[in-house]
Order: structure tokens, then C-alpha cells, then sequence
């Protein structure tokens, strides 16, 4: 766990950001105020690749592993899933894997390991040791707070926001490097970290950057 506090130079208070157990929380605090934020953020799914620098046999190891599918007609990847961490692996014949579902990168980095470990165990030699990727983080958030988006979008830069066809306002960020939807509600997703810290860091600059512009407000 780690916090981060920043003083405001406006406001008697705090703003915090915390992460514990896979959840950020961000909030504000103003003496002699009403306002309270907590916003939120949840790590959905973790997509990453992973070299094992050698070729497969994926027909052996349909054969030996109950759990792994493989159909080359319909599809060019073995498909191996794992019940604990939940998560699913495509594994192709030169050695590359594509691992989805992770909640986190410790879960990531333990379905690799049991894959392997798993892939050894019925007599399948691996030489290297496994060399992992994070492509993507896919996060859920919440403001706790509404958004104006219409307010937003004027003033953020490298924003799109067209209601009539889409309900949400697309913002990319520089810095951290991700995508927010950002809706009215003051929920978000965020797509395009490779690190869960960007994420975390994404809500806290969003919140700020909402904030300082005076495009948020309580939720009624």
C-alpha cells in the first residue's frame, strides 16, 4: 500500500490517493465544506504476451492436458485455462502465449508460472525461462462525482465528445499514455496502461484536471 498526500493551495484540506487490494481510492477534504470525492478504480482484465522462445507440439499437449482445447481448423492457437488465477491462455505453435483475464500482475505473473510449471509436468522440456509483456490494463472507475461533459470537452484537450452518437466523452491522456470514457455519471473506463500505477495515476490527473476546470459536481 502506499499514499501519496498533496496539499491544495486553495482549500484548508487533502487529497489523497491510496491503493490497497487492487482498488485506488482519492479523496478530498475541505474544513468547513460539504464536498467529500472518493473516486474508484478496479482493475478489470490484463492482457499480456509471453515468449518461451522455443516451438510447440500443441497437439501433444491437447492430448496430455484435459483442460487445453485445440481445433487448428477453426482457430491457429491452443487454448489452456486456468481455474485459479482465472485466467485464459492462447498458446501458439512458435512458443507465443496470449494471457487475458489477470486481475493483477502478481495473478498474471502466477498463471505463467503455473502454465509452465503445468506444460514441465507433463513432460513438455522447456529450455528459457518465460518472457512476459503487459499489452494492456482494462480499468473500471468512479468519480463519485458527475461530470459535465459538455464543460469537459470544451476545455480538455485530445477530448471527443459527440452524444448523439456516442453517450460517453473519449479523452486520451499524455501522461500517464491511456484512454479514459469518461460518462456523466463520473464513471470511467480506462484502456492503454501497461502498468496498474497508470491507472491508479490516470483517476487522480482526471479527477484534478475535472476539478480545476469546473467540470464536475455532486451527484443528486
Amino acid at each position: 500500500m502506499f499514499m501519496l498526500i498533496l496539499y491544495g493551495s486553495l482549500f484548508k484540506g487533502f487529497l489523497y490517493l491510496k491503493e490497497e487490494e487492487g482498488v485506488i481510492e482519492v479523496s478530498e477534504s475541505i474544513h468547513g465544506g460539504s464536498v467529500e470525492a472518493k473516486p474508484s478504480a478496479n482493475i478489470e482484465n490484463i492482457v499480456a504476451t509471453v515468449s518461451l522462445d522455443q516451438e510447440l507440439d500443441l497437439r501433444y499437449i491437447e492430448r496430455v492436458i484435459l483442460t487445453a482445447e485445440y481445433n487448428p481448423e477453426q482457430f491457429p492457437g491452443l487454448v489452456y485455462r486456468l481455474d485459479d488465477p482465472r485466467v485464459t491462455a492462447l498458446i501458439f505453435k512458435s512458443g507465443k502465449m496470449v494471457v487475458t483475464g489477470a486481475k493483477s500482475t502478481a495473478d498474471l505473473i502466477e498463471a505463467v508460472k503455473k502454465i509452465v510449471r503445468n506444460l514441465k509436468k507433463h513432460g513438455i522440456p522447456l529450455k528459457g525461462r518465460p518472457k512476459v509483456q503487459i499489452q494492456n490494463i482494462v480499468a473500471s472507475a468512479n468519480l463519485g462525482v458527475c461530470v459535465d461533459l459538455e464543460k469537459a470537452a470544451l476545455t480538455l484537450e485530445n477530448s471527443m465528445y459527440e452524444p448523439e452518437q456516442f453517450p460517453g466523452l473519449i479523452y486520451r491522456m499524455d501522461e500517464p499514455r491511456v484512454v479514459l470514457l469518461i460518462f456523466g455519471s463520473g464513471k470511467m473506463v480506462i484502456t492503454g496502461a501497461k502498468r496498474e500505477e497508470e491507472v491508479y495515476m490516470a483517476v487522480k490527473n482526471i479527477y484534478e484536471k475535472l476539478k480545476r476546470v469546473g467540470a464536475i459536481r455532486p451527484c443528486y
